[in-house]
């Protein structure tokens, strides 16, 4: 029986599916044995690569279309309905059915450039939306307390599929117990049900390991984290063998969700039946959105489908519109809100202010470089859209008016509809400038340590912000302070980090240029303080709180470190949590 265009059409976008599934469950996989070998410069380039992968599947997937069908076929939408149609059957008992879906609307929107977007040719609704069925596959392992915090924990962390061995795994199991009796609440410390819920599988990310799941007993749960990490690696050399340890112990919500941030790379675990495994995580942090949970574990296109949808309901809402983005305008992007959905809209504008000397396409590979790296939970993810649409009367006049002026190649108006045709999305932020203004004596000294802290632990990943200023980073409802502003930002090492030569007469430091040779790569830690601070008191904070950061050997420190191979380690919890290891913030 010959089959039909539609039908080969979906069961060619399925093969491709397959093959990316297929090739990111190797990478993921693989994540263990990383982590037993301390490969962790190997870990770093398994990320990028996993990243990369969706795109590049997508690219040969659209090329064996093109090569297997007449042009006449992929650009008729009816041909595209009729796909959609089979290919639903296609994956309707597929455990990661909802993944096939995205992959499906990327096809579709490679071939139509991101137009016709409807739920008769996509998936712009699930095709399960009303009843998933349960697989039955088991996602948790558990132990009932019995009143032996310690030995349930020795359990947690000696049932764990970790092929090292744990350097003391008693002493550990100790320190875990202590703090979980001075910490948990009482109805679950003396319910005779409590016990220990953990995920089967293990969160990798960086250096670390990370064992996920729940406290339960008296009708009652907290959320539980155990990090895990090489035993007396802080300081050994890539390979270097080593026995575990447990390094601390997490069961407050905010804390969990600060380590699924949207800020930080993704994790590398293996997950059977995604949407279970996101439901599950969701129970542990109910605030956060659903589409951050599938990227925070590697799925960050289907990530974006559900932004995308949660999106266009909430705007169906109409609650409110669209309006300019609090704080001081950018020079190169324009920036608006919706103001109860708390994400920002970017839009590269057409032209930049004079300072500003790059092009469009420099900022676009800007945040390529940021998705791809290692975020160190001080940069924001970010979604790229093409073809976003909404009602003029969702825009406020005022903000629609700037958008067209400012970006009149990428925004316009057709009939009632705006058409963006290219804007990243980024979760909102309180501007730090405006975080700065209304906070006291105390708050200010905490923020400005976060601030130089975000600098410093991107400067770890080898990241230099370029423009540091307070507009450019963000606080969030945690109180973390985030860099969102990537125009400007390069690799460290590319940087040449110079100490202000002498003058040889007083003549010289009083002169309005300066009399020493700038190149273009040169920068001056020197020079920091007043172009950050205009006000002198915050700047004499901040270089008392911060002092290294003034000081061109601090930059070369850490280049040197980088280039010398060593991962420096970033923890996504507060230093003084740990149990053990290093007292600074961060480790080589």
């Amino acid at each position: 029986m010959k089959l039909s265009p539609a039908y080969r059409l979906a069961s060619t976008i399925l093969h491709g599916f397959d093959e990316y599934r297929a090739r990111f469950k190797e990478i993921t996989h693989d994540a263990s044995r990383r982590f037993r070998d301390a490969a962790w410069r190997e870990a770093q380039q398994a990320s990028a690569e996993r990243i990369n992968l969706y795109e590049e599947k997508v690219q040969d997937t659209l090329g064996r279309l093109r090569r297997t069908f007449e042009h006449d076929v992929l650009s008729h939408c009816e041909c595209w309905r009729e796909a959609r149609d089979h290919y639903a059957e296609l994956i309707s008992q597929r455990l990661d059915y909802e993944l096939a879906e995205t992959f499906f609307n990327s096809l579709f929107c490679s071939i139509f450039h991101h137009r016709h977007i409807r739920n008769d040719w996509m998936f712009v609704y699930s095709s399960r939306e009303d009843a998933a069925h349960h697989s039955g596959i088991e996602l948790c392992r558990r132990q009932s307390v019995r009143g032996d915090w310690q030995a349930a924990l020795k359990w947690a962390l000696q049932e764990a599929p970790l092929d090292n061995q744990f350097d003391d795994i008693d002493r550990d199991a100790e320190l875990g117990a202590e703090f979980l009796t001075a910490n948990l609440p009482s109805v679950i410390l003396e319910a005779q049900d409590s016990e220990i819920e953990l995920l089967q599988s293990v969160f990798y990310r960086n250096k670390g390991a990370y064992l996920v799941g729940r406290i339960i007993g008296g009708g009652e749960q907290v959320p539980l984290v155990l990090p895990v990490l090489h035993g007396t690696g802080f300081g050994e050399e890539e390979g270097a063998s080593a026995g575990l340890h447990l390094d601390t112990v997490l069961i407050e919500s905010d804390e969990v969700s600060i380590i699924f941030s949207f800020t930080r790379a993704y994790f590398q675990v293996e997950v059977t039946v995604p949407g279970e495994f996101v439901a599950y995580l969701q129970q542990l942090m109910p605030q956060k959105p659903q589409g951050e949970l599938y990227a925070a574990i590697g799925f960050f296109k289907h990530g974006k489908t559900e932004f995308f949808r949660a999106l266009n309901h909430q705007v169906a809402k109409r609650d409110d519109q669209f309006i300019i983005a609090p704080g001081v305008r950018g020079m190169v992007m324009a920036v608006f809100v919706l103001p109860s959905y708390r994400t920002v809209f970017k839009i590269i504008k057409d032209k930049f202010d004079p300072t500003k000397e790059m092009s469009r396409e420099n900022v676009r590979e800007k945040y390529r470089l940021v998705k791809r790296h290692d975020r160190v939970g001080r940069m924001a993810d970010t979604q790229e859209f093409s073809n976003f649409i909404a009602r003029q009367d969702h825009f406020s006049p005022e903000c629609l008016e700037h958008l067209l002026e400012v970006a009149p190649s990428t925004v316009y108006l057709k009939d009632d509809k705006v058409i963006i045709k290219h804007c990243y999305t980024e979760r909102m932020m309180t501007p730090l400038n405006l975080y700065l203004e209304d906070c006291g004596e105390e708050e200010t000294l905490t923020v400005l340590k976060d601030y130089g802290n975000a600098i410093k632990q991107m400067a770890a990943a080898n990241i230099f912000p370029g423009d540091m200023l307070l507009k450019n980073f963000g606080v969030t409802r945690h109180g973390r302070v985030i860099f969102y502003d990537y125009d400007e930002i390069c690799y460290l090492t590319e940087c040449n980090f110079r100490h202000i030569p002498e003058a040889m007469y007083p003549e010289q430091e009083l002169a309005d240029e300066p009399w020493y040779s700038v190149g273009p790569n040169d920068i001056f830690p020197e020079e920091f303080g007043p172009f950050l601070f205009a006000n002198p008191h915050m700047r004499k904070l901040f270089y008392q709180l911060h002092p290294d950061l003034f000081d061109a050997d601090y930059w070369k420190g850490l280049q040197q470190a980088i280039r010398d191979g060593r991962v420096i380690d970033v923890y996504p919890y507060r230093n003084k949590q740990r149990f053990g290891g290093s007292n600074g913030e961060l480790t080589y």
